[in-house]
Protein backbone atom coordinates (compact mmCIF):
# COMPACT_ATOMS: atom_id res chain seq x y z
CA UNK A 1 0.00 0.00 0.00
CA UNK A 2 0.90 3.54 -0.54
CA UNK A 3 -0.01 6.22 1.73
CA UNK A 4 0.07 9.71 0.33
CA UNK A 5 -1.27 12.68 2.80
CA UNK A 6 -1.58 16.56 3.24
CA UNK A 7 -0.40 16.71 6.45
CA UNK A 8 1.10 14.09 8.88
CA UNK A 9 1.32 14.62 12.33
CA UNK A 10 3.82 12.46 14.25
CA UNK A 11 2.94 12.13 18.21
CA UNK A 12 -0.77 11.49 19.83
CA UNK A 13 -0.61 13.94 22.87
CA UNK A 14 -1.86 16.69 23.75
CA UNK A 15 0.41 18.45 20.92
CA UNK A 16 -0.21 16.39 17.96
CA UNK A 17 -4.57 15.98 19.14
CA UNK A 18 -4.23 19.99 18.94
CA UNK A 19 -2.12 20.36 15.68
CA UNK A 20 -3.88 17.22 13.45
CA UNK A 21 -7.01 19.54 14.38
CA UNK A 22 -5.66 22.68 13.91
CA UNK A 23 -4.95 21.27 10.45
CA UNK A 24 -7.91 19.50 9.63
CA UNK A 25 -10.04 22.65 10.15
CA UNK A 26 -7.84 24.59 6.95
CA UNK A 27 -10.06 22.20 4.32
CA UNK A 28 -9.86 19.84 2.12
CA UNK A 29 -6.86 18.67 4.22
CA UNK A 30 -5.77 14.98 4.41
CA UNK A 31 -4.44 14.60 7.71
CA UNK A 32 -2.62 11.27 9.41
CA UNK A 33 -1.89 11.04 13.46
CA UNK A 34 1.03 8.71 14.11
CA UNK A 35 1.21 7.38 17.48
CA UNK A 36 3.48 4.85 18.99
CA UNK A 37 1.38 3.47 22.12
CA UNK A 38 -1.82 2.16 21.91
CA UNK A 39 -3.81 4.57 22.70
CA UNK A 40 -4.31 8.80 22.22
CA UNK A 41 -3.61 11.09 25.01
CA UNK A 42 0.10 10.78 25.59
CA UNK A 43 1.44 11.43 29.15
CA UNK A 44 -2.22 13.32 29.91
CA UNK A 45 -3.38 9.81 30.53
CA UNK A 46 -1.46 8.89 33.76
CA UNK A 47 -2.08 12.44 34.89
CA UNK A 48 -5.28 12.45 36.51
CA UNK A 49 -5.13 15.42 38.95
CA UNK A 50 -6.68 18.23 37.81
CA UNK A 51 -5.23 21.68 36.86
CA UNK A 52 -5.47 21.59 33.35
CA UNK A 53 -7.61 23.51 30.55
CA UNK A 54 -8.03 26.55 32.80
CA UNK A 55 -6.67 28.64 29.93
CA UNK A 56 -7.56 26.94 27.02
CA UNK A 57 -11.32 25.55 27.82
CA UNK A 58 -11.93 28.14 31.03
CA UNK A 59 -12.97 25.30 32.99
CA UNK A 60 -10.50 22.69 35.30
CA UNK A 61 -9.80 19.19 34.02
CA UNK A 62 -7.84 16.06 34.53
CA UNK A 63 -5.51 15.55 32.46
CA UNK A 64 -7.52 12.22 31.35
CA UNK A 65 -10.56 14.98 30.43
CA UNK A 66 -8.28 17.55 28.81
CA UNK A 67 -7.11 14.88 25.88
CA UNK A 68 -10.91 13.61 25.81
CA UNK A 69 -11.88 16.99 24.52
CA UNK A 70 -9.61 16.55 21.85
CA UNK A 71 -10.13 13.06 20.75
CA UNK A 72 -13.86 13.69 20.93
CA UNK A 73 -13.16 16.46 18.32
CA UNK A 74 -11.19 14.28 15.96
CA UNK A 75 -13.81 11.49 16.12
CA UNK A 76 -16.14 14.47 14.51
CA UNK A 77 -13.33 14.30 11.20
CA UNK A 78 -11.80 12.05 8.85
CA UNK A 79 -8.81 12.70 10.40
CA UNK A 80 -6.79 9.20 10.10
CA UNK A 81 -5.25 7.52 12.96
CA UNK A 82 -2.27 5.22 12.92
CA UNK A 83 -1.84 4.15 16.86
CA UNK A 84 0.99 1.30 17.82
CA UNK A 85 3.16 2.19 15.03
CA UNK A 86 6.89 4.05 15.30
CA UNK A 87 8.68 6.36 13.18
CA UNK A 88 12.14 5.21 12.32
CA UNK A 89 13.24 7.60 9.85
CA UNK A 90 12.17 10.62 7.96
CA UNK A 91 14.09 12.15 4.97
CA UNK A 92 13.99 15.59 3.45
CA UNK A 93 11.81 15.31 1.18
CA UNK A 94 9.22 14.42 3.84
CA UNK A 95 9.30 11.07 3.31
CA UNK A 96 8.45 8.76 6.66
CA UNK A 97 9.68 5.78 7.11
CA UNK A 98 7.09 3.59 9.79
CA UNK A 99 6.22 0.27 11.22
CA UNK A 100 3.84 -1.32 12.67
CA UNK A 101 2.37 -5.06 13.45
CA UNK A 102 -0.40 -4.61 10.30
CA UNK A 103 1.25 -3.11 7.98
CA UNK A 104 5.04 -4.46 8.91
CA UNK A 105 7.56 -1.69 7.42
CA UNK A 106 6.24 0.86 5.09
CA UNK A 107 6.40 4.71 3.90
CA UNK A 108 4.40 7.50 4.16
CA UNK A 109 4.53 10.44 1.64
CA UNK A 110 3.73 13.87 3.38
CA UNK A 111 3.65 17.89 1.59
CA UNK A 112 4.13 18.24 5.49
CA UNK A 113 5.23 16.97 8.80
CA UNK A 114 4.22 18.68 11.75
CA UNK A 115 6.63 16.42 14.68
CA UNK A 116 4.82 16.37 18.21
CA UNK A 117 6.58 13.66 19.96
CA UNK A 118 7.09 15.32 23.54
CA UNK A 119 9.84 14.57 25.49
CA UNK A 120 11.61 12.23 28.02
CA UNK A 121 12.46 12.32 31.69
CA UNK A 122 16.27 13.09 32.60
CA UNK A 123 17.21 9.14 34.12
CA UNK A 124 19.80 8.77 37.24
CA UNK A 125 22.90 8.08 34.41
CA UNK A 126 22.04 11.69 33.15
CA UNK A 127 23.06 13.18 36.55
CA UNK A 128 26.12 11.11 37.47
CA UNK A 129 24.61 10.48 40.81
CA UNK A 130 27.06 8.05 42.60
CA UNK A 131 26.23 5.11 45.10
CA UNK A 132 25.12 1.53 44.44
CA UNK A 133 22.37 0.52 42.13
CA UNK A 134 19.23 -0.95 44.01
CA UNK A 135 15.93 -1.07 43.16
CA UNK A 136 13.54 2.03 44.65
CA UNK A 137 14.88 4.72 42.36
CA UNK A 138 12.54 6.14 40.01
CA UNK A 139 12.09 8.62 37.67
CA UNK A 140 8.68 10.72 38.86
CA UNK A 141 6.84 10.26 35.67
CA UNK A 142 7.72 6.26 35.58
CA UNK A 143 6.34 6.62 39.30
CA UNK A 144 3.27 7.85 38.21
CA UNK A 145 2.60 5.80 35.19
CA UNK A 146 2.93 2.55 38.26
CA UNK A 147 0.35 4.34 40.61
CA UNK A 148 -1.91 5.91 38.49
CA UNK A 149 -2.63 3.49 35.53
CA UNK A 150 -0.92 0.19 36.68
CA UNK A 151 -2.24 0.51 40.73
CA UNK A 152 1.25 -0.22 42.36
CA UNK A 153 2.99 2.22 45.12
CA UNK A 154 6.47 2.49 44.49
CA UNK A 155 7.47 3.10 48.03
CA UNK A 156 6.88 3.30 51.69
CA UNK A 157 9.55 5.99 52.55
CA UNK A 158 10.60 8.06 49.72
CA UNK A 159 12.84 10.93 48.82
CA UNK A 160 11.73 13.43 45.58
CA UNK A 161 15.26 14.83 44.05
CA UNK A 162 14.09 17.84 41.91
CA UNK A 163 11.32 20.14 42.25
CA UNK A 164 9.83 20.26 38.93
CA UNK A 165 6.31 20.11 38.66
CA UNK A 166 5.94 16.31 37.97
CA UNK A 167 8.22 15.70 41.26
CA UNK A 168 5.93 18.23 43.26
CA UNK A 169 2.65 16.46 42.24
CA UNK A 170 3.47 13.15 42.88
CA UNK A 171 5.16 14.36 46.55
CA UNK A 172 1.46 14.89 47.07
CA UNK A 173 0.44 11.55 45.03
CA UNK A 174 2.73 9.44 47.13
CA UNK A 175 1.34 10.71 50.19
CA UNK A 176 -2.20 11.06 49.06
CA UNK A 177 -1.43 7.25 48.89
CA UNK A 178 -0.11 6.23 52.29
CA UNK A 179 3.72 6.78 51.91
CA UNK A 180 5.93 9.18 53.69
CA UNK A 181 7.09 11.97 51.76
CA UNK A 182 10.35 13.12 53.56
CA UNK A 183 11.23 16.21 51.23
CA UNK A 184 11.69 17.39 47.92
CA UNK A 185 15.71 18.28 47.62
CA UNK A 186 16.53 21.05 45.33
CA UNK A 187 20.01 21.59 44.02
CA UNK A 188 19.31 25.41 43.30
CA UNK A 189 18.23 28.30 45.51
CA UNK A 190 14.87 28.29 43.86
CA UNK A 191 12.18 25.82 42.96
CA UNK A 192 11.56 24.84 39.29
CA UNK A 193 7.95 24.26 39.55
CA UNK A 194 5.23 26.60 39.33
CA UNK A 195 4.00 28.23 43.12
CA UNK A 196 0.90 26.79 42.81
CA UNK A 197 2.22 23.54 42.85
CA UNK A 198 4.49 24.21 45.49
CA UNK A 199 1.47 25.21 47.65
CA UNK A 200 -0.73 22.74 46.24
CA UNK A 201 1.48 19.93 46.73
CA UNK A 202 3.94 20.24 49.34
CA UNK A 203 2.99 23.30 51.59
CA UNK A 204 -1.04 22.22 51.88
CA UNK A 205 0.22 18.27 53.08
CA UNK A 206 3.82 19.56 55.04
CA UNK A 207 6.04 18.52 52.85
CA UNK A 208 9.59 20.01 53.75
CA UNK A 209 11.26 21.46 50.67
CA UNK A 210 14.80 21.53 50.93
CA UNK A 211 16.54 24.28 48.63
CA UNK A 212 20.72 24.38 47.83
CA UNK A 213 20.72 20.37 48.40
CA UNK A 214 22.06 17.66 46.20
CA UNK A 215 22.30 13.92 46.83
CA UNK A 216 25.93 12.78 46.97
CA UNK A 217 25.52 9.02 47.29
CA UNK A 218 22.53 6.32 47.80
CA UNK A 219 23.57 3.63 49.86
CA UNK A 220 21.12 -0.34 49.45
CA UNK A 221 21.89 -3.58 48.31
CA UNK A 222 19.03 -4.65 46.82
CA UNK A 223 16.76 -2.26 47.44
CA UNK A 224 17.54 1.55 48.66
CA UNK A 225 18.19 1.47 51.92
CA UNK A 226 19.46 5.51 52.59
CA UNK A 227 20.72 8.69 50.18
CA UNK A 228 23.42 10.87 51.18
CA UNK A 229 22.49 14.66 50.72
CA UNK A 230 24.82 17.60 51.00
CA UNK A 231 24.01 21.53 50.95
CA UNK A 232 25.45 23.50 47.36
CA UNK A 233 27.33 26.16 47.03
CA UNK A 234 26.53 29.46 44.54
CA UNK A 235 27.66 26.56 41.60
CA UNK A 236 25.44 23.85 42.39
CA UNK A 237 28.25 21.88 43.64
CA UNK A 238 28.16 19.78 47.13
CA UNK A 239 29.56 21.33 49.82
CA UNK A 240 32.12 19.27 51.81
CA UNK A 241 31.35 18.64 55.50
CA UNK A 242 27.33 19.30 55.14
CA UNK A 243 26.58 15.55 54.38
CA UNK A 244 23.76 14.40 56.26
CA UNK A 245 22.46 10.50 56.14
CA UNK A 246 18.29 10.34 54.81
CA UNK A 247 16.82 6.34 55.76
CA UNK A 248 14.75 6.24 52.93
CA UNK A 249 13.53 2.89 50.47
CA UNK A 250 12.62 5.14 46.99
CA UNK A 251 14.13 8.06 45.42
CA UNK A 252 12.09 10.26 42.69
CA UNK A 253 13.91 11.95 40.27
CA UNK A 254 12.45 14.93 38.51
CA UNK A 255 15.63 16.80 37.69
CA UNK A 256 14.35 17.94 33.99
CA UNK A 257 13.19 16.93 30.34
CA UNK A 258 14.82 16.35 27.15
CA UNK A 259 12.79 16.62 24.25
CA UNK A 260 12.70 13.28 21.67
CA UNK A 261 14.63 15.35 18.83
CA UNK A 262 16.84 12.52 17.48
CA UNK A 263 14.65 11.90 14.45
CA UNK A 264 14.40 15.80 13.78
CA UNK A 265 18.31 15.78 14.09
CA UNK A 266 18.84 13.42 11.50
CA UNK A 267 16.51 15.80 9.08
CA UNK A 268 19.03 18.25 9.20
CA UNK A 269 16.68 20.64 11.21
CA UNK A 270 18.51 23.37 13.13
CA UNK A 271 18.77 23.02 16.66
CA UNK A 272 19.11 25.26 19.42
CA UNK A 273 21.24 24.35 22.48
CA UNK A 274 19.12 26.53 24.63
CA UNK A 275 16.09 24.55 24.29
CA UNK A 276 16.79 21.15 22.81
CA UNK A 277 14.73 21.71 20.20
CA UNK A 278 14.37 22.78 16.75
CA UNK A 279 15.05 26.80 15.54
CA UNK A 280 11.36 27.84 14.18
CA UNK A 281 9.41 30.96 12.37
CA UNK A 282 6.54 32.30 13.44
CA UNK A 283 3.94 29.78 12.32
CA UNK A 284 6.92 26.51 13.88
CA UNK A 285 8.41 25.49 10.57
CA UNK A 286 11.59 24.40 11.06
CA UNK A 287 14.64 25.25 9.06
CA UNK A 288 13.94 22.18 7.12
CA UNK A 289 11.14 23.24 4.59
CA UNK A 290 7.79 21.63 5.25
CA UNK A 291 8.75 20.44 9.05
CA UNK A 292 7.25 21.79 12.04
CA UNK A 293 7.09 21.57 15.12
CA UNK A 294 4.98 22.12 18.03
CA UNK A 295 4.98 20.93 22.24
CA UNK A 296 7.71 19.54 24.27
CA UNK A 297 9.42 18.41 21.21
CA UNK A 298 9.80 22.74 20.89
CA UNK A 299 10.59 23.69 24.20
CA UNK A 300 9.30 22.51 27.68
CA UNK A 301 5.99 24.09 28.61
CA UNK A 302 4.83 24.03 32.13
CA UNK A 303 1.22 24.21 31.28
CA UNK A 304 -0.74 22.05 28.33
CA UNK A 305 -2.65 24.95 27.54
CA UNK A 306 0.58 26.72 26.35
CA UNK A 307 1.12 23.38 24.38
CA UNK A 308 -2.22 23.37 22.56
CA UNK A 309 -2.05 27.13 21.71
CA UNK A 310 1.39 26.09 19.96
CA UNK A 311 0.20 22.88 18.12
CA UNK A 312 -2.89 24.54 16.85
CA UNK A 313 -0.67 27.23 14.82
CA UNK A 314 1.90 24.79 13.94
CA UNK A 315 -1.47 22.38 12.56
CA UNK A 316 -2.30 25.63 10.63
CA UNK A 317 1.15 26.31 9.18
CA UNK A 318 1.61 23.06 7.74
CA UNK A 319 -1.91 22.97 6.16
CA UNK A 320 -1.26 26.41 4.57
CA UNK A 321 2.35 24.84 3.57
CA UNK A 322 0.86 21.83 1.96
CA UNK A 323 -1.62 24.01 -0.07
CA UNK A 324 0.56 27.15 -0.16
CA UNK A 325 3.88 26.16 -0.14
CA UNK A 326 7.22 28.10 1.10
CA UNK A 327 5.88 31.78 2.66
CA UNK A 328 8.15 34.70 1.37
CA UNK A 329 11.01 35.28 3.84
CA UNK A 330 11.32 39.27 2.84
CA UNK A 331 12.26 41.28 6.14
CA UNK A 332 13.26 38.35 8.04
CA UNK A 333 14.03 39.44 11.18
CA UNK A 334 15.51 36.94 14.14
CA UNK A 335 14.01 37.34 17.70
CA UNK A 336 16.78 37.42 19.89
CA UNK A 337 17.22 37.74 23.93
CA UNK A 338 18.88 40.27 26.41
CA UNK A 339 21.03 37.00 27.27
CA UNK A 340 21.90 38.47 31.25
CA UNK A 341 17.93 37.99 32.06
CA UNK A 342 16.44 35.71 29.62
CA UNK A 343 17.47 32.18 28.72
CA UNK A 344 15.71 31.64 25.45
CA UNK A 345 13.00 32.61 22.92
CA UNK A 346 10.64 30.69 20.89
CA UNK A 347 10.14 31.51 17.50
CA UNK A 348 13.87 32.20 16.95
CA UNK A 349 12.66 33.91 13.13
CA UNK A 350 10.04 36.12 12.38
CA UNK A 351 8.63 36.59 8.98
CA UNK A 352 6.68 39.64 8.97
CA UNK A 353 4.45 39.13 5.44
CA UNK A 354 3.46 35.45 6.96
CA UNK A 355 2.06 37.11 9.95
CA UNK A 356 -1.74 37.36 9.69
CA UNK A 357 -2.63 38.86 12.61
CA UNK A 358 -0.30 38.68 15.48
CA UNK A 359 2.64 36.17 16.92
CA UNK A 360 3.08 34.64 19.98
CA UNK A 361 6.43 34.72 21.62
CA UNK A 362 7.45 32.31 24.96
CA UNK A 363 10.72 32.80 26.69
CA UNK A 364 11.91 32.05 30.26
CA UNK A 365 13.68 34.34 32.69
CA UNK A 366 17.04 33.53 34.44
CA UNK A 367 16.46 35.11 37.67
CA UNK A 368 13.35 36.29 39.57
CA UNK A 369 12.37 40.20 38.73
CA UNK A 370 9.57 41.93 40.71
CA UNK A 371 7.35 44.86 39.96
CA UNK A 372 8.60 44.60 36.22
CA UNK A 373 7.98 44.85 32.71
CA UNK A 374 8.25 42.98 29.44
CA UNK A 375 9.37 45.24 26.41
CA UNK A 376 10.80 44.57 23.02
CA UNK A 377 13.52 46.67 21.16
CA UNK A 378 14.13 47.03 17.45
CA UNK A 379 18.07 46.72 16.71
CA UNK A 380 18.64 50.52 16.77
CA UNK A 381 17.25 50.29 20.94
CA UNK A 382 13.71 52.05 19.95
CA UNK A 383 10.87 50.51 21.75
CA UNK A 384 8.77 48.05 19.66
CA UNK A 385 6.22 46.97 22.83
CA UNK A 386 6.11 47.12 25.75
CA UNK A 387 3.74 45.30 28.29
CA UNK A 388 2.32 45.71 31.35
CA UNK A 389 4.30 45.57 35.28
CA UNK A 390 3.94 42.22 36.43
CA UNK A 391 4.24 41.48 40.40
CA UNK A 392 6.95 39.17 39.99
CA UNK A 393 8.70 37.15 36.57
CA UNK A 394 10.38 34.00 37.51
CA UNK A 395 12.45 31.05 35.75
CA UNK A 396 10.06 28.31 36.99
CA UNK A 397 6.56 29.93 34.91
CA UNK A 398 7.04 30.33 31.47
CA UNK A 399 6.39 33.93 30.08
CA UNK A 400 4.34 34.45 26.78
CA UNK A 401 3.70 37.57 25.54
CA UNK A 402 1.57 38.67 22.20
CA UNK A 403 3.43 40.73 19.59
CA UNK A 404 0.43 42.23 16.99
CA UNK A 405 1.77 42.28 12.85
CA UNK A 406 1.60 45.92 12.83
CA UNK A 407 4.30 46.72 15.43
CA UNK A 408 6.72 44.36 13.47
CA UNK A 409 6.38 47.08 11.02
CA UNK A 410 7.72 49.34 13.38
CA UNK A 411 11.26 47.60 13.57
CA UNK A 412 14.18 49.17 12.29
CA UNK A 413 16.98 46.31 11.34
CA UNK A 414 17.04 42.86 10.83
CA UNK A 415 16.25 41.97 14.79
CA UNK A 416 14.24 42.36 18.19
CA UNK A 417 15.27 42.21 21.04
CA UNK A 418 13.59 41.03 24.40
CA UNK A 419 13.99 41.96 27.72
CA UNK A 420 13.02 42.61 31.41
CA UNK A 421 12.68 46.78 32.51
CA UNK A 422 11.86 47.85 36.13
CA UNK A 423 8.39 48.76 35.99
CA UNK A 424 7.79 52.60 36.54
Amino acid sequence: MEFKYDVVVIGGGPAGLAAAYSAWEQKDTKVLIIERLEELGGILNQCIHNGFGLHYFREELTGPEYAQRFIDRLKETDVDIMLNTMVTDISSERVITAINPVNGCFEIKAKSIVLAMGCRERPRGAISTPGTRPAGIYTAGAAQRYANMDGYLVGRKIVVFGSGDIGLIMARRMTLEGAEVIAVLERGGVPSGLTRNIVQCLDDFGIPLMLNTTVVDISGRSRVESITIAKTDSRKNPIPGTEQKIDCDTLLLSVGLIPENDIPEATGVRMDPRTNGAVVYENDETTTEGIFACGNILQVHDLVDYVTSEAIRAGKGAAQYAKNGEPGSEGLLDVEVDTNMITYAVPQMIRPANVEKNVDISFRVRDRYEDSRIVVKDEEGNYVARYGVKAYIIPAEMQRITLPGKMLEKAKGSKIIIGIEKGE
